[in-house]
C-alpha cells in the first residue's frame, strides 16, 4: 500500500491541504483501496469517462486531471464565496469531497470497458460504499452521491453544491474540445 500512497500523494498534491488527519488518511485510503482492488498500475493513466470519450473522440482524457480541475475549481469558488458572502463551509470537507467524488470510476471501468459496477450501479452509487469503507464521514458519501445528475439526490450542503457545479463545468470543458455547440452532447 505504501507504493499506492506515494502515487496518490503525487497525483493529488491538494491532499496535503486537508488539515484533518482523519480526512486526509481516509481519502488516501479510499484511493489506495480502489487502486489495489482494480489492479491499477498507474493512477495517472486511468481514463476520465470512456463512453463519452468514445462518442466524442476524446481518447486522451484522463481522470486525475479532471479530479484536480474539480478540486482546484471548488477551492477557488469557495474562497470567493467566503470572501464575498461570508458563507460558512468546511474547506477540508470540500477538498476531501472533490478528491473522492470520482474514486469509484476505478471500479466502473476496466480500461475503456464498463464493468458490472458500471453496468448495474454506476460510480456515484458505488462511491458511497468506497468512501464508507475507507471510514470517511457521511458528508463525503453525500458529496459523492449528489455530485452528478446520474442520481436523484440533490446537494444538501454548500460543499456538495459547489462540487456538483464545478464537476459539471469541468466535464463541459472537456466536451467542448469536441463540439462547438454543447447542447448537442
Amino acid at each position: 500500500m505504501d507504493r499506492h500512497y506515494k502515487a496518490i500523494e503525487q497525483a493529488f498534491p491538494e491532499l496535503a491541504t486537508i488539515e484533518s488527519n482523519d480526512l486526509r488518511t481516509g481519502v488516501r485510503e479510499a484511493w489506495a483501496t480502489a487502486i489495489a482492488d482494480n489492479d491499477i498500475n498507474d493512477i495517472e493513466t486511468v481514463a476520465w469517462l470512456p463512453p463519452v470519450q468514445r462518442d466524442l473522440g476524446l481518447a486522451d482524457e484522463l481522470l486525475v486531471p479532471h479530479i484536480r480541475d474539480v478540486t482546484q475549481g471548488a477551492i477557488t469558488l469557495a474562497e470567493i464565496l467566503q470572501e464575498r458572502r461570508s458563507v460558512d463551509l468546511s474547506v477540508d470537507t470540500l477538498v476531501a469531497g472533490a478528491l473522492v467524488h470520482d474514486v469509484s470510476k476505478l471500479y466502473e471501468f476496466d480500461g475503456m470497458e464498463p464493468t458490472s459496477v458500471g453496468d448495474l450501479l454506476g460510480h456515484p452509487y458505488y462511491g458511497v460504499y468506497v468512501v464508507a469503507a475507507a471510514g470517511l464521514p457521511v458528508e463525503l458519501a453525500h458529496i459523492v452521491l449528489s455530485h452528478t445528475h446520474r442520481t436523484s439526490v440533490e446537494p444538501a450542503t454548500l460543499e456538495a453544491a459547489i462540487i456538483r457545479q464545478v464537476d459539471n463545468a469541468a466535464a463541459i470543458a472537456i466536451r467542448s474540445q469536441a463540439v462547438a455547440d454543447l447542447r448537442k452532447v
